[in-house]
């Protein structure tokens, strides 16, 4: 089956509210025009250098997402032309993504990513750090960044009901700071393995790389 047919496959698979992010990291911009020439125009990568190698190869009306942890030094490269941030974890990194975006002139829309997972090893904010940000007063004033949402990855796992737990635990805290944060309209959660559980428990945005692009080798 080839890149476009499993993209169709994946669009048929989710309602049409859902914006599909398709993961192309370790991907060849061969692979990548396959799917773009299907009709896709977001894809996410989570390495800066090669973000900036296919940003430079590809056609510039893709819209590329930054997924994966994000360090503050590599945010100079990717300030220019990323679409959306996903994986935000500290103040540091909002305040550089804030100072890059004012140095290019522009608003850069950004994810919080929300602890959720048990594993120690996934990186977030926890609930309550999370909403001590929108209240702080060095978050107000950060003028060129937009937090449009909240990201979350489950444990990795084969229990559904845990996984069920963790997504349905961040849409609900997402449904309560939303009523507090108008900016806030993307819940990002849910990848190949999980997606159809992040869509039942309330995900609007899905990164999806193997059901479309294969195994990674």
């Amino acid at each position: 089956m080839n890149v476009a047919e499993n993209l169709q496959k994946v669009r048929l698979s989710i309602p049409e509210n859902i914006k599909l992010v398709a993961v192309s990291k370790t991907k060849s911009s061969e692979i990548i025009l396959e799917a773009y020439n299907a009709g896709h125009r977001d894809f996410a990568e989570n390495r800066v250098q090669e973000l900036s190698e296919k940003y430079e190869q590809l056609p510039k009306d893709i819209r590329w997402h930054m997924i994966g942890h994000l360090q503050t030094n590599k945010v100079k490269h990717i300030a220019p032309f990323v679409h959306l941030i996903h994986g935000v974890d500290s103040m540091k990194l909002l305040k550089e993504i804030n100072k890059r975006a004012t140095q290019n002139n522009r608003i850069i829309d950004c994810l919080l990513q929300i602890h959720i997972a048990q594993e120690a090893t996934k990186f977030g904010f926890s609930f309550k750090e999370t909403e001590a940000i929108f209240q702080s007063e060095e978050f107000k004033e950060l003028q060129n960044i937009n937090i449009v949402g909240l990201m979350g990855m489950a444990t990795n796992t084969n229990d559904e009901n845990q996984i069920h737990t963790e997504f349905h635990s961040l849409a609900d805290f997402f449904k309560i700071l939303k009523t507090q944060n108008s900016n806030l309209q993307t819940i990002s959660m849910g990848m190949s393995s999980d997606y159809p559980i992040a869509i039942e428990a309330g995900s609007d945005m899905v990164r999806i790389g193997s059901a479309i692009f294969g195994k990674r080798h």
